[in-house]
């Protein structure tokens, strides 16, 4: 399995995104700011991936905090990884958790400095370890969707690299190939930082899973064609009512499927469902520089001056979804009520 990220000798490692598929490099991040800065120059990002790394550099911050001012660096650190990146909610609900473990330690009876640091490191391994749980489940739910001859749709990277490991959307199609279904993935190259050419093709070659790259500009032409049975994406966030927010480019593609009776599947942990956010439209969209649009890899590719846009995530109304994948079953409609239900059942 790739190795996305890891705690490694009270340090954090992760796979630079970067400056994949050409080159296989790792960081070795020994201070908080430098997890921060891999997460805003995407050397790691999708929603579960991110919410990993901010859990693991509020640990790391946490442990090299001076004696005696614990307390107040572990607040700034948490205040300092939620400035990252707005739309991902998996950030805000690792802070969460890390939050909930410090103050649960610290009002511990005898509550040490030492014993608290390590018990952070061990909730930043548990939120690792728990996402790769969740990939692996929802691919078991999410197989069934996928039948023997499929062609599937992806846009972005929903897999090993954006998460703990094994993927989301891609975990889906992991788990299809390991039961020995015949699939064919379309790879949508996903402009502007081309995560579906650069890293998802990357994924699907090393596993073995047949796959073709296609520009963003023609998966509606292969859908008139019939050659595409459905789309299967991840998420940055859910809102309470199954609006689901990830790499732009999701809606129009999610337009086009319904116009020609084609299901789209959204595949993303619970911890990715905001039940704080009524709609997709109080979701935050980050709106990221405009030299990634005017340039690739320090090449421009527009005339000098010229300006352009550069809105990370689109927003998918819930009425272009056909379900939503997790690891505790399969979401359907109404999504609202059937999330609600799904986080009242049981855990697992």
């Amino acid at each position: 399995m790739i190795k996305t990220i890891s705690w490694k000798e009270d340090a954090v490692v992760m796979i630079d995104q970067r400056v994949l598929p050409h080159e296989e490099r790792y960081l070795t991040c020994r201070a908080y700011r430098e997890v921060i800065d891999a997460i805003n120059t995407m050397a790691i990002r999708g929603a579960p991936a991110v919410g990993i790394a901010a859990a693991m550099g509020v640990a790391l911050g946490t442990l090299h905090a001076p004696e005696g001012q614990m307390e107040r660096a572990f607040y700034q650190i948490c205040e300092d990884f939620s400035r990252t990146r707005p739309t991902a909610v998996n950030l805000f609900w690792a802070i969460d958790r890390m939050k909930a473990r410090f103050e649960g330690e610290i009002a511990a009876p005898h509550a040490d400095e030492g014993d608290i640091k390590e018990a952070l490191v061990d909730e930043a391994r548990r939120i690792h370890e728990e996402d790769i749980d969740a990939n692996r489940r929802m691919g078991g739910h999410g197989r069934s969707l996928i039948q023997d001859g499929d062609t599937i749709l992806t846009h972005c990277n929903a897999g090993a690299l954006a998460t703990g490991g094994y993927g989301t959307a891609l975990g889906v199609i992991r788990a299809a190939h390991e039961e020995g279904k015949k699939i064919h993935v379309l790879v949508d190259e996903t402009r502007p930082l081309l995560q579906g050419a650069r890293l998802t093709a990357w994924e699907m070659h090393r596993e073995g899973i047949d796959a073709t790259l296609i520009t963003d500009s023609m998966a509606g032409s292969l859908m008139q064609r019939g050659e595409i049975t459905c789309v299967l994406v991840g998420a940055d966030r859910i809102a309470a009512n199954g609006d689901t927010a990830n790499k732009i480019g999701t809606y129009s593609l999610a337009v086009l499927a319904r116009e020609h009776r084609i299901p789209l599947y959204v595949a993303a942990p619970l911890s990715t469902i905001d039940r704080h956010t009524r709609t997709g439209r109080k979701i935050p969209i980050e709106e990221r520089s405009e030299s990634e649009v005017l340039a690739f890899h320090g090449t421009p590719i527009a005339p000098q001056g010229f300006r352009a846009r550069n809105p990370a995530f689109d927003v998918t109304p819930n009425k272009y979804i056909t379900a939503i994948i997790t690891q505790r079953g399969i979401i359907t409609k109404p999504f609202g009520k059937k999330i609600k239900e799904i986080f009242a059942g049981p855990a697992g």
